[in-house]
């Protein structure tokens, strides 16, 4: 299937590892052109030159996300590098295990500024010339706890939930002018935010007072009707559909790519 990426300038936060780095890897084997946005340099520079090897073209830009100027930033770098920017995706994000009661004020912030302020600067950045030239996608990669709020990630589940009414606020906004904006909704996956040595899948094992990660790992499977984790290739290509020429007809979603894990009807 000809996706309709290729040539089109993409921008992705979160973008050295993960999600975020298949995501930018699959566009540039669409031949489209990616700014990967992160904030560690040197993972960052590998990133894009793995995903340059994809085909397309990549380019690094170590940037915080949640600077008041991030969002320009992004534009004026895929501006110099591109031209102009077609597509962009919020994707970064982290997030720890821990009950309501232990969340201080600082860490509700962070999770706000994080989920909620940065991908809205980038909109805010990015929309209006999208809307100029009539065409333009935006994915903002959300969670399952959006939807069902987690116990155990209270600040990341409340930040989650209000990405999911923004993105549907520039949605209404924008789909007239062309401009789609969408979110999908990921369960737990194997990525290193999972996976990597002290990620959630430890704090899991901690918290579930399992044995071994693997036991932690197979209870955490098993709590998803389809019986597993995600794999990142799998969200990936939920989000780099919604980037395409072909989801023309898709504005306000909110995808839910979970193996059935929030058993709601949206």
């Amino acid at each position: 299937m000809d996706l309709g990426l290729d040539g089109k300038a993409c921008a992705i936060t979160g973008a050295s590892r993960g999600i975020g780095r298949e995501v930018a890897e699959r566009l540039c084997a669409e031949g489209a052109s990616v700014l990967l946005v992160a904030r560690s340099a040197d993972a960052l520079a590998h990133a894009a030159q793995e995903c340059g090897l994809a085909g397309g073209r990549a380019e690094p830009l170590a940037l915080d996300v949640t600077a008041p100027d991030a969002g320009e930033r992004i534009l004026a770098a895929a501006a110099a590098s591109f031209g102009q920017l077609d597509v962009l995706v919020n994707n970064a994000g982290t997030a720890k295990w821990r009950p309501l009661d232990e969340v201080p004020d600082d860490d509700w912030q962070e999770a706000w500024e994080l989920n909620v302020m940065a991908p809205m600067r980038a909109m805010r950045a990015a929309a209006p010339p999208m809307a100029e030239r009539g065409w333009g996608r935006i994915v903002n990669v959300s969670s399952t706890a959006a939807k069902r709020p987690s116990a155990l990630m209270p600040e990341y589940s409340v930040a989650k939930a209000a990405e999911l009414s923004l993105s549907r606020l520039f949605a209404d906004r924008y789909a007239g002018d062309g401009v789609l904006v969408n979110a999908v909704c990921p369960g737990p996956t194997r990525s290193e935010l999972w996976m990597a040595e002290g990620g959630l899948l430890d704090q899991s094992k901690q918290v579930g007072g399992h044995s071994s990660r693997e036991e932690a790992l197979e209870t955490a499977g098993a709590k998803r009707p389809i019986g597993r984790l995600a794999e990142v290739e799998e969200i990936a290509d939920a989000i780099v559909f919604l980037c395409s020429e072909r989801a023309s007809y898709v504005a306000g979603a909110a995808w839910s790519v979970d193996g059935g894990t929030v058993q709601v009807i949206i």
